[in-house]
């Protein structure tokens, strides 16, 4: 703003950076990149040029935001490689960090270091117009070192992505599991194409669906999300593509369906893989065609709608299973993420804790009868140790229980061990388990590794996180047996 105040004739702005740059030295061409409107640029333009003996292009730039890395770093790479096949290769730059945002000045000192070689100036009203001293310098040594860094501003970069996500802000988290989920969840958001988010129940898939459909075009309009374990297998059809009047009995009035609800928006299909194998044909034929038949309609109607699936199950197993059409699940994985176990996600247990625990506290202060509490270090360490094999889901309804049954003001080992589900064992999963038929074949590491699963995390609980307690429930010799054991099922 300060040019745009300068040519104004407001006396503190001075001449404004650009002005002052082009009354101290000459150039064969000046290209002033802009993205405010075209008459606040022109009339700045008339102003300027009686300052400068340097011919002025203006090039107008359109940002969806004027911090926008991506966006930014495009349209100076496009603009200053157009100009170099017009004044030759060996043309000098010269690129000025002081108009514009910190954003648009890192664009440029990238520029100058990596792909442009460049001078790089800056101007003040105090100093004049210097060459600036950038206190790093990137060479073809150190360009290696900086990339085995993974460093996470220059993938938003490289992405063309904004540093900060505010529609992510609610996935909390900070292990480098996570923020690689983030990161593919922002790349894909922008797009229309389907996404499949894999997961066990209770790690966070229909938040983190929402936050795509949040980051995307499509977030003015609407976000329905459907539960397909829980529909009735007979009214599945109804309720995704709705009803005619008098189509079946009950069908009292036209009713219209959550595909039709959700025209321009997005749908989460949630446990996707519990949808009837008919209704999957039907689903199929929606993401080929684009549109919709309602039961007892007579005409197919257009819908626009981005698909987001999810499954708690291993998609491809469902496949070779039988229980998921192949056709429907390429169709879908166009995009497919993984969301890690919360026991995969290292270090962001304590930060959920924390999290959940100061949500908690906040909203007790509403109730006359509840305290603002604290958790003991013994307490929390507990919670660390526990194998959460509800996930996400289980630690905040944990929380939860224990902040309502405690009665002190700091929660206590005790009152987390009291607010511990009891783990059982569901008579019909051993039967699934010790009986399956073997005429078609069995996943025998598979079923190993769920047993294996199943026990260790019940070992864990039940002895509160001790290992060499745990390990001698579980028949093993020593701690570090069932250490070995944990890293490898996943579970350490």
């Amino acid at each position: 703003m300060t040019d745009l105040r300068a040519a104004a004739g407001e006396p503190a702005a001075g001449l404004g950076p650009v002005a002052q740059s082009l009354a101290a030295r000459s150039y064969r061409e000046v290209v002033l990149l802009n993205n405010w409107e075209k008459a606040k640029a022109q009339k700045y333009i008339a102003w300027v040029k009686d300052k400068a003996t340097s011919p002025i292009t203006l090039r107008q730039v359109k940002l969806s935001s004027p911090t926008n890395f991506g966006e930014i770093y495009e349209a100076a790479a496009a603009i200053i490689s157009e100009k170099r096949q017009e004044h030759g290769p060996d043309a000098d730059l010269v690129f000025h960090l002081s108009p514009g945002t910190p954003a648009m000045a890192a664009v440029w000192i990238i520029l100058a270091k990596t792909r442009f070689p460049a001078e790089l100036i800056e101007s003040s009203k105090e100093h004049g117009v210097l060459t600036a001293s950038v206190p790093f310098d990137i060479s073809a040594d150190f360009i290696p070192d900086l990339l085995s860094k993974a460093d996470k501003t220059l993938e938003h970069l490289a992405a063309g992505l904004p540093a900060a996500a505010p529609e992510f802000d609610d996935i909390i988290h900070r292990s480098e599991e996570m923020q690689r989920i983030i990161l593919m969840a922002r790349r894909v958001a922008p797009h229309a194409i389907p996404v499949l988010i894999e997961g066990e129940s209770g790690t966070g898939k229909e938040l983190l669906a929402h936050a795509i459909h949040n980051a995307s075009p499509r977030k003015e309009k609407p976000f329905v999300a459907i539960n397909c374990g829980a529909i009735p297998a007979e009214l599945v059809e109804s309720e995704l593509f709705g009803h005619e009047k008098g189509a079946f009995t009950g069908a009292a009035s036209k009713r219209i369906g959550y595909f039709e609800a959700a025209h321009q928006g997005t749908i989460f299909l949630d446990e996707i893989g519990d949808l009837p194998r008919e209704m999957q044909v039907k689903l199929l034929r929606v993401l080929q065609e684009g549109e919709i038949q309602s039961i007892g309609g007579t005409r197919p109607r257009k819908v626009d709608v981005r698909v987001v699936a999810a499954t708690n199950k291993n998609s491809i197993d469902a496949v070779a299973n039988g229980t998921f059409r192949e056709d429907l699940f390429y169709r879908l994985a166009v995009a497919v993420i993984r969301l890690p176990a919360l026991r995969g996600r290292k270090g962001d247990i304590s930060l959920l804790i924390d999290s959940f625990w100061e949500q908690i506290n906040k909203e007790s202060g509403h109730d006359a009868a509840s305290k603002h509490k604290k958790i003991s270090a013994p307490a929390k360490n507990l919670l660390l140790q526990h194998p959460w094999p509800g996930n996400i889901r289980e630690l905040q309804n944990t929380l939860t229980r224990a902040a309502v049954w405690s009665t002190g003001k700091i929660l206590t080992e005790k009152d987390v061990q009291e607010a511990f589900l009891p783990v059982s064992v569901d008579d019909k999963t051993n039967e699934q388990v010790l009986n399956r038929p073997l005429a078609q074949g069995i996943n025998l590491p598979e079923i190993i590794e769920m047993v294996a699963v199943h026990y260790l995390e019940r070992g864990l609980a039940e002895a509160h996180g001790n290992k060499t307690k745990a390990a001698r429930m579980l028949g093993m010799p020593s701690y570090q047996t069932l250490t070995n054991w944990l890293k490898k099922y996943g579970l350490e």
